[in-house]
């Protein structure tokens, strides 16, 4: 259960959020019933599968989706080739307007696309407003599908069509203005600032990353197969947290507005690295996929036993925390060494792991002595390769004592 003492309340710019927890636009969003049962089980918000005028014709393939997984089938990435909502605008106008009436409490975004004409992205954001949509998100960041027709990443790539698209919509925008960012960039920065100076109230980072899952060498088919071919999709869950939490990273330092981050949290931890590196709040799509809505239970109970844990009163202190600890290479202390030790000598199993790797990746530092791991301090140059590898964490990094 959550702590008592401690608030999960937050705020992303104007939205007031009952905890940092939005399900991101996805299939756990696909339809009004999916985004309210959410809310009953206690997220605090959620955005739309993305909406689309009724011109844009919307048509999935099957199979859609490929995962690599762990030895016990956990997942550790996914792709999907899955495009934007099938539902017609009419549906989401009545599904929006009921779900504000039954939730009013919660935060409901609606994520829109249209043509490259601005005029049909400033109609949409006009109708789903009009519905009493809490926020629009621009999605200007799908990597499949939509960028053979001009809109998703291939607007989202370049900072000048980012401009304009959001620009457009901030003409007729009352309500907060998300964009929403991909990652199939070489430098996220110039393509936030482009977003932020022409209105964006808040950005969310990241949409998936473009990738090939893998292929099947039975039938050298790609991952997932449509009727014996495939395409580049988009890869999410826990593989891709290490690129969302860099980008959100870069914009915060960059950015003067709230970021919801996104990419990879399937635990309260993964939300609180995001938090701490600048994030206001976050999105969650594929964890719920793989293990249920009801994952915001565990969430909200880690996240604020955390908090209670370092005396934050909420989200909102540990916010941007992590950031000036973040910086370039050059920067980095040379004067500071470390040096592997055996911490756990009960632990070890003489597997050979630290062996092999300090021999052949390291600075073969590492011997088996007496069915014992030894180490010789004086060779090794502290890299930590072989604290990577033990399966069994007996070895452990200690600092070197100053002479």
């Amino acid at each position: 259960m959550p702590d008592p003492d401690i608030s999960l309340k937050t705020a992303a710019g104007p939205l007031e959020l009952k905890n940092p927890f939005l399900l991101a636009s996805g299939p756990p969003t696909a339809s009004g019933e999916q985004i309210r049962y959410a809310f009953r089980l206690g997220w605090a918000g959620a955005v739309t599968k993305t909406i689309t005028p009724d011109t844009m014709e919307i048509m999935d393939v099957s199979p859609r989706f490929a995962a690599w997984k762990d030895e016990k089938s956990g997942l550790l990435g996914f792709e999907n080739i899955e495009l934007l909502s099938k539902k017609d605008l009419a549906y989401w106008v009545r599904e929006i307007g009921r779900t504000r009436k039954e939730y009013p409490d919660r935060i409901l975004i609606a994520s829109i696309m249209a043509s490259p004409d601005p005029a049909e992205w400033q109609e949409l954001a006009g109708t789903v407003q009009d519905a009493g949509a809490d926020a629009i998100e621009l999605n200007v960041s799908c990597p499949h599908g939509m960028p053979e027709r001009g809109v998703g990443a291939a607007i989202g790539q370049h900072p000048d069509l980012v401009a304009s698209v959001t620009r457009a919509v901030k003409q007729v925008a009352k309500v907060p203005l998300i964009v929403k960012l991909t990652p199939n960039v070489t430098d996220i920065v110039p393509v936030a600032l482009a977003a932020v100076e022409n209105g964006a109230d808040i950005l969310a980072a990241i949409n998936t990353v473009q990738c090939l899952m893998g292929i099947d060498l039975d039938t050298l088919e790609p991952r997932p197969s449509v009727a014996g071919a495939g395409t580049y999709g988009g890869y999410s869950g826990p593989a891709v947290k290490p690129i969302g939490l860099r980008v959100v990273s870069q914009i915060a330092r960059e950015c003067n507005v709230p970021i919801l981050g996104i990419g990879g949290i399937s635990r309260w931890q993964d939300a609180a690295e995001y938090i701490a590196a600048g994030a206001s709040a976050v999105q969650i799509c594929t964890a719920v996929m793989w293990e249920g809505a009801g994952i915001i239970r565990e969430m909200n109970a880690g996240l604020s036993g955390y908090l209670a844990q370092k005396h934050f009163a909420g989200p909102g202190d540990l916010r941007g925390l992590a950031l000036p600890r973040i910086g370039t290479h050059e920067s980095l202390s040379r004067d500071e060494k470390w040096c592997a030790t055996v911490g756990f000598a009960e632990r070890c199993t003489t597997c050979g792991h630290c062996i092999v790797a300090c021999r052949d990746g390291g600075y073969n530092t590492i011997a088996l002595e007496n069915r014992r791991v030894v180490i010789d301090a004086a060779r090794c140059d502290g890299c930590s390769l072989c604290s990577q590898v033990c399966p069994e964490g007996v070895i452990v990094m200690q600092r070197r004592m100053k002479i």
